[in-house]
């Protein structure tokens, strides 16, 4: 079912976090005037970890990485955010859909995406209780792409990122989403079966397929 049917595709290239949050808070005023319509836009970040109001401090990465830190408005813990991985910030009209929906949506338009190219991946129901299992997983339970959105106004914004080829030692220095389950990319399992990963061009043609961004 195709949930948002007018849904465009925007590329864009590497950008500042800072920047890119501050054309974010212009495209949801756009979205929330209705001066235009449902965006899709992909694109990549320079290092760094963004982290929601409900992440210990203790998940961060100490000052000695380099590795820069920003909080942000979103939900989710902390996530890192790099070249060789593909962003996806959703600024839609949800004002009609359920965030829960929303979500579900985005994974299983991951899940798709990735199995067209040839990659099984999986949803995880989160435990009563217990900590979120929002994203996409291998089956053996290795994360491959988080999710982490906010919603105001009846318009939503941030989105999701998959791990194409980034730098996986950055994943070392601090905890992911709150959870101790290991990180992985396409990059890492391609090499598992002696494959070549996909280009990250392709990726991002199958994202776009898989949620109906033209």
């Amino acid at each position: 079912m195709q949930v948002f049917p007018g849904l465009t595709r925007i590329d864009l290239g590497e950008i500042e976090y800072d920047a890119a949050i501050t054309a974010m808070q212009g495209w949801v005023a756009e979205c929330q005037a209705g001066t235009a319509g449902d965006r899709l836009f992909l694109l990549s970040h320079p290092p760094v970890v963004t982290y929601g109001s409900r992440t210990s401090l203790a998940d961060l990465p100490a000052a000695a990485t380099g590795l820069p830190v920003v909080e942000v408005d979103r939900g989710g813990q902390a996530t890192y955010h790099g070249p060789g991985q593909i962003v996806g910030y959703l600024v839609a009209n949800v004002r009609e859909r359920g965030p829960a929906d929303v979500v579900r949506w985005m994974e299983q338009g991951i899940i798709a995406a990735l199995d067209a190219l040839g990659f099984p991946v999986v949803r995880r129901q989160t435990p009563s209780g217990g900590s979120s299992l929002v994203g996409v997983w291998t089956p053996d339970q290795r994360k491959i792409a988080s999710i982490g959105m906010r919603i105001r106004g009846g318009v939503s914004s941030h989105g999701f990122a998959l791990n194409v080829d980034p730098d996986m030692t950055a994943f070392d220095q601090f905890v992911s989403c709150g959870l101790a389950d290991p990180i992985t990319s396409l990059q890492v399992l391609a090499e598992e079966r002696g494959e070549l990963a996909p280009k990250e061009s392709e990726v991002r043609d199958a994202l776009a397929e898989a949620l109906g961004a033209r």
